[in-house]
């Protein structure tokens, strides 16, 4: 059935309204990305201080140098995954390719794995690849959210490793290369690597005097702590940021077609406007004619 000028001008009246909506989370989108890059660079100075703190108690000799096997996966123990993933849609590949580069990654690595996914369409997409799900957690929705949701992974993680005689730590998610564009990263946690423990050892101190460290494996344990921590709150904010540059971009596209669609509905309701007013024309014409003929 032909359109009729009445349905053209509801599609386009439906368009329009789609289109403020996409408008809408665009800018959304926007302006979350700035405040999740903003959290990731307040984390420069305490990360500094924390690999400082670290640094003096590797070179004082508080934690023995590890051998070389502590650099390389066991087939004892557990090998805990974190995989950071959206709760929400319209997010174009996100959720799929960090899925696939955990299971990638994690099908290369020996060990009884467990994975924790953070999101639950992440979830979604690991259960269907097989992996060993061991729970999900909710994606923060604020910067705020951020903390708490650490918390709980290293809570989790810590009361899981407590049974474990060796339990490794890795992070998959989505790293931001630009405003649009992300790429798949991982990062292993646990146990500490020995190369990061001589480099930051090697630090110099940004003063002449050399502090002195009270309580050595209290100290350094809570500084691990710390580290974690950092690691985990900026690896969720990079994946927030780039769920939300994954999203801005798909509202791009949308955007794009919509306004190539109400471009081909104005383009129909105004021909068809002026094909109707073309016709009426002709009756007035055609019946001016009939009447000078009559009158004739």
């Amino acid at each position: 059935m032909s359109d009729t000028p009445a349905s053209l001008r509801r599609k386009i009246n439906s368009a329009g309204d789609l289109q403020s909506v996409v408008r809408t989370m665009k800018a959304m989108a926007a302006s979350n990305i700035g405040q999740y890059e903003r959290a990731v660079r307040a984390l420069g100075d305490y990360y500094r201080s924390v690999e400082l703190g670290l640094s003096i108690c590797f070179r004082e000799g508080a934690m023995a140098a590890p051998g070389p096997e502590e650099n390389r996966p066991t087939d004892s123990g557990f090998l805990d995954a974190v995989v950071f993933g959206s709760d929400q849609g319209l997010v174009g590949r996100f959720n799929d390719i960090v899925a696939d580069h955990a299971v990638k990654s994690l099908a290369a690595l020996p060990g009884r794995q467990r994975v924790w996914a953070v999101g639950e369409r992440v979830h979604a997409r690991l259960a269907d690849a097989g992996l060993p799900l061991a729970g999900v957690f909710t994606v923060p929705s604020s910067v705020r959210g951020i903390t708490q949701l650490v918390g709980q992974i290293l809570v989790e993680g810590e009361a899981r490793r407590g049974q474990d005689e060796v339990a490794e730590l890795h992070l998959f998610y989505n790293r931001p290369r630009s405003r649009t564009v992300y790429a798949p990263v991982s990062q292993r946690l646990l146990p500490l690597d020995n190369s990061w423990r001589l480099e930051l050892a090697g630090l110099a101190w940004p003063t002449g005097n050399l502090p002195e460290v009270i309580g050595q494996s209290t100290t350094l344990r809570a500084l691990i702590r710390e580290y974690l921590f950092i690691s985990l709150f900026r690896a969720c904010a990079e994946s927030l940021s780039s769920e939300n540059a994954s999203r801005l971009a798909a509202m791009q596209r949308a955007d794009k077609n919509i306004d190539e669609l109400l471009g081909d509905l104005n383009g129909a309701f105004h021909r068809l406007r002026q094909s109707g007013i073309d016709e009426e024309l002709f009756d007035v014409i055609s019946g001016f004619e009939a009447l000078s003929v009559g009158e004739k």
